[in-house]
């Protein structure tokens, strides 16, 4: 089975961009973004998808990805 996967906290610390910043410039709370990063949150809206990607200066799918999951 395929599994949303991301580079979000990789993208972030290259652009020195704390986790409650990229919050408050995509409107979500810290919390969502450490729950993208950590993969607890699976399935993000394309829109919420498309404004981490903005925000960090990426496409979506530089951000996003799909892999094989190992279990």
């Amino acid at each position: 089975m395929m599994v949303l996967k991301n580079r979000i906290r990789e993208c972030r610390n290259k652009e020195k961009i704390k986790q409650v910043q990229l919050a408050e410039m995509v409107g979500v709370s810290r919390e969502t973004v450490g729950r993208l990063e950590t993969g607890k949150y699976q399935n993000p809206t394309l829109r919420l998808a498309h404004d981490v990607a903005a925000c960090l200066g990426k496409k979506i799918d530089d951000v996003f990805y799909y892999e094989e999951d190992s279990v």
